[in-house]
């Protein structure tokens, strides 16, 4: 509440000009209710606190079944756990019964191959019988040849017709002979064909066992593969997990530091706030002993003067003055139209007052402020990269001062890159953050490379255990396509050290720009994937509708505002508490 009461009072330093302007419509054609004051009830005391007690009761409730639902968010955890416990052994178990079968296809590859060996063996040896079998046949029919020249020649020596005959029986052995030899050569052949019948049927067998073997082996690699895919998908889970349970601890965490930090303030305020009051309770004290004092009947019954309010219909000409006092407070045309359209729903021609208007309009903005109020997420990864890019002037350097210092406050280990290095003044100004903080600010001569100074800083934020590393850029225009290209090179760079980096980017908006953030907002989340967004400067004339039209078009997170220079003048984004300081609602 003390953040927006400094929301309240500097905010835009035109709040007033919407709670004027609401006051303008409702009182131009509007008319007077005169409001009776109510008899004094003598059982108020007691409705009074019946109802405090039924607040609390309805609050112990709410903080139970909150507890019953988190204990069964707890056993649902562990479920998960243990679930995923079992399906790893049922994994393990897959695992080596694959790792078996693929055991025993190789042992049977084996003594496939040793059965080939054997075979082969055999075959060879065979072939060796036969090729002696034919070389002896050989000899053979040589001995043969020769005994038959030489009893040719004895019998030419002894008779002709000896001679012939024996010619005639020598042939004739001879012819035997040959006929042994090719029926040995017949056999030989027939034995290495039937070797290499037997050879083949076995290489045909491997051939099989092998196919079977590399089946076996893609089954267990398939299996595998959606082990690792699943193992992956349940670590991202818990990882997606534990980084928004650690982001919620750090904007705690990040709350309870702005909050002590404004402490010391808000004592000093208290202090002149309550010697304001004093002297204001003076001041209505002497005002009302010197205004007329109530009848004598009026003091018995404790009836307290009449009231006026204004009421107005709420018809079309009154809509159309309501959506002009939206889009004059930069809110846009569409989201304009949209938000008076849904305060007329169900209320066309009802008589409103101012309050009830600001009540409508501040729950319209509320709802659709709602889904982009996110604190910045927090990461397991060490260094998370966030990069914060922007306008020239919209407050980048001084918004990650402002975080660094909470964060730092908040127990993480912060490094800043200073990566304006054409802006000497962004450089020194940083180092002031830096020194006030206690967080190193890695820098480099004017003119250098931003993006080599953006790689060195990720390696020395590794080196040095950092959580977090902030990297600020030069400030350049949305239609200046040299310096976009440059923004893109830091975050080619970035990449090349860790791929997933930057893990956040920050855009930081000057909230005195007007309808102009909207075009910024478009074309750096073209460039440089912008996942959230800082508002900075509402404690200016801002008109601070902007906003509004922001969530409502591009749908960024909205991390934190600011408006001002102090350290607790950056705070996280409340949409109700900004709704109410909209439109001059009182919380």
């Amino acid at each position: 509440m003390a953040f927006f009461k400094k929301l309240k009072d500097r905010l835009f330093k035109s709040s007033s000009k919407i709670e004027e302007g609401l006051d303008a419509i409702v009182e131009d054609g509007g008319v007077e209710e005169v409001i009776e004051p109510s008899e004094p009830d003598a059982n108020a005391a007691a409705q009074a606190e019946a109802e405090a007690q039924a607040a609390e009761a309805q609050a112990a409730r709410v903080a139970e079944e909150e507890a019953r639902v988190e204990a069964a968010r707890i056993a649902e955890l562990e479920r998960e756990q243990e679930a995923a416990r079992l399906a790893e052994q049922a994994r393990a178990r897959d695992a080596a019964a694959k790792a078996e079968e693929l055991a025993k296809a190789e042992r049977e590859a084996e003594a496939a191959r040793q059965e080939e060996a054997r075979l082969e063996a055999e075959a060879a040896k065979r072939e060796a019988d036969a090729r002696a079998q034919a070389e002896q046949a050989e000899r053979a029919r040589k001995d043969a040849q020769e005994a038959a020249r030489v009893a040719a020649e004895q019998a030419r020596a002894d008779a002709d017709a000896k001679a012939i005959a024996e010619a005639k029986e020598a042939a004739n052995a001879a012819e035997v002979t040959r006929l042994e030899v090719e029926k040995a050569e017949r056999e030989k052949a027939a034995q290495i064909a039937e070797a290499e019948r037997q050879a083949e049927e076995v290489k045909r067998a491997e051939a099989a066992r092998a196919a079977e073997a590399e089946r076996l082996k893609e089954e267990a690699r398939q299996a595998e593969e959606q082990r690792l895919a699943e193992d992956a998908r349940r670590a991202e889970e818990a990882r997606q997990a534990s980084a928004a349970r650690e982001a919620e601890l750090a904007r705690q965490a990040v709350a309870a530091a702005a909050e002590e930090a404004k402490r010391a303030e808000d004592q000093r305020r208290a202090q002149a706030e309550r010697k304001a009051d004093d002297e204001g309770r003076e001041a209505e004290r002497t005002a009302q002993e010197k205004a007329a004092k109530p009848g004598l009947l009026g003091r018995l019954l404790g009836r307290g003067e009449t009231k006026t309010v204004v009421r107005r219909e709420l018809d079309d000409d009154m809509l159309e003055r309501l959506e002009e006092l939206l889009i004059s407070a930069d809110m846009g045309v569409d989201t304009a139209l949209r938000v008076t359209s849904n305060m007329a729903e169900g209320r066309y021609g009802k008589r409103l007052s101012t309050q009830e208007i600001k009540e409508l309009l501040a729950g319209e903005i509320t709802r659709i402020m709602e889904p982009v109020a996110r604190p910045m997420p927090l990461y397991p990864t060490k260094p998370q990269v966030v990069l914060v890019v922007g306008v020239n002037g919209s407050g980048k350097t001084t918004t990650i001062g402002k975080l660094a210092s909470q964060f730092q406050a908040a127990g993480k280990k912060v490094v800043i890159a200073a990566g304006d290095t054409f802006r000497a003044a962004a450089v020194e100004q940083l180092q002031v953050w830096g020194d006030r903080a206690g967080v190193p600010v890695l820098t480099a001569p004017e003119g250098s490379d931003p993006a080599s100074l953006a790689f060195e800083a990720m390696e020395q934020a590794a080196r040095d255990g950092a959580d977090l590393l902030m990297i600020d850029t030069a400030g350049r225009l949305q239609n200046r396509a040299d310096l976009m290209e440059e923004l893109q090179k830091i975050v080619r760079v970035i990449r090349k050290k860790d791929p997933d980096a930057p893990h956040n980017t920050l855009l930081v908006l000057d909230a005195t720009t007007g309808q102009n953030a909207l075009s910024q907002v478009k074309t750096f989340q073209e460039l440089a994937d912008v996942s959230g967004l800082v508002m900075t400067k509402l404690d200016g004339t801002a008109k601070g509708g902007v906003l509004v039209a922001l969530a409502d078009k591009f749908g960024l997170p909205i991390h934190a505002i600011g408006v001002g220079e102090q350290i607790d003048d950056l705070a996280p984004f409340d949409p109700e508490e900004f709704a109410a300081a909209l439109t001059g609602l009182e919380l």
